[in-house]
């Protein structure tokens, strides 16, 4: 009897360590997945150079089709915007990049605009339906290829934390060429729109009068977060947060959750416009409410039903003319 209780207890022993075995497997193996799917994410999000997968998925990232009428305007804009007259602008930012920028001016500028493009855009995409009603309402534009794409220099981008910066940098420019008696205004789509959101928790020139902000997010922890579990339908829980931090640390010297627009806003002293299209699928509408609720100065909301993810000029032109000529008769004096 004793020599039979002790084979059944070596046997339970071995089916145990078995189990043990397996499960210390399955977590490792979980643990390896996650890491590498967080690898890959950060540098989608992050590296200039985008995997061959994510530019083949970029429609499935955004959550929508670039198709129709309104794709069609913002395309031929966006080629007109870059057949026309500008000058080529060179500075190197505060770290010691090369940024670029195209500086178009007017006869008689009644303020200076500097434009920030969203995330693996460009100035002209973003830029070019825009670009004829800032020129005939007398603005002097500085469009900047944000940092980590386009012709600048940078092997990363920081999703507003780093470029938030370079927007300082490109208002210091401006006033260094002729325009430090003109208001000067930070506009920004998507990512650049969270750009000078982040710019204008900052100290700002006396000059700088405002922030016209359309369908920025809130940080960039919040907005891989809303894109992964959306857009890609993957759970964010397979998605290691702090390896994902340490990982932008390393390539960006911030990491995704240090600094954010509500963070940024609170401490905002300049008048903020805030715009956002209600069919967004990208960037959710929900974040320019989050960001308009701790917005500290005085501010607007120009909100356009239908519009997507940097439709909402296309959309609503007059709408959108009628709200930023307001915004400028009240705040550039």
């Amino acid at each position: 009897m004793q020599r039979k209780s002790k084979k059944k207890v070596q046997s339970t022993g071995k089916k145990i360590a078995v189990g043990a075995g397996i499960v210390t497997v399955s977590v490792a193996a979980a643990t390896a997945a996650s890491y590498l799917l967080t690898r890959s994410l950060v540098k989608v999000a992050l590296d200039r150079e985008a995997p061959k997968s994510s530019v083949r998925s970029k429609k499935k990232l955004s959550g929508s089709a670039k198709s129709g009428a309104y794709y069609e305007q913002r395309e031929q804009a966006a080629q007109n915007l870059q057949n026309g007259d500008s000058m080529l602008v060179e500075i190197a930012s505060r770290d010691g990049i090369k940024l670029i920028g195209h500086w178009h001016t007017c006869a008689h500028p009644k303020r200076v605009i500097i434009a920030m493009h969203g995330w693996r855009s460009s100035w002209t995409k973003d830029f070019g339906s825009i670009s004829d009603f800032w020129q005939e309402s007398d603005c002097n534009i500085l469009y900047a290829e944000q940092r980590g794409q386009g012709a600048s220099d940078g092997a990363y981008m920081g999703f507003g934390l780093m470029e938030r910066y370079d927007c300082l940098d490109w208002v210091e420019w401006a006033n260094q060429n002729g325009c430090a008696d003109l208001p000067i205004y930070l506009a920004g789509v998507s990512m650049g729109a969270s750009t000078v959101l982040m710019a204008a928790g900052q100290e700002l020139p006396a000059n700088v009068h405002g922030v016209m902000a359309d369908c920025g997010f809130t940080s960039p922890h919040a907005i891989w977060q809303h894109v992964v579990e959306r857009n890609l339908h993957i759970p964010y829980r397979g998605i290691n947060g702090a390896i994902a931090n340490d990982m932008c640390r390393k390539k960006i010297q911030i990491g995704a959750k240090d600094y954010s627009c509500v963070d940024a806003l609170r401490q905002c002293r300049v008048p903020v416009l805030f715009v956002h299209g209600t069919d967004d699928r990208f960037v959710p509408i929900e974040m320019t409410y989050e960001n308009y609720k701790a917005c500290a100065s005085p501010k607007r909301l120009f909100v356009v039903p239908g519009a997507a993810h940097g439709m909402s000029y296309l959309v609503d032109k007059e709408g959108y003319e009628t709200v930023v000529k307001q915004f400028w008769q009240d705040f550039d004096a």
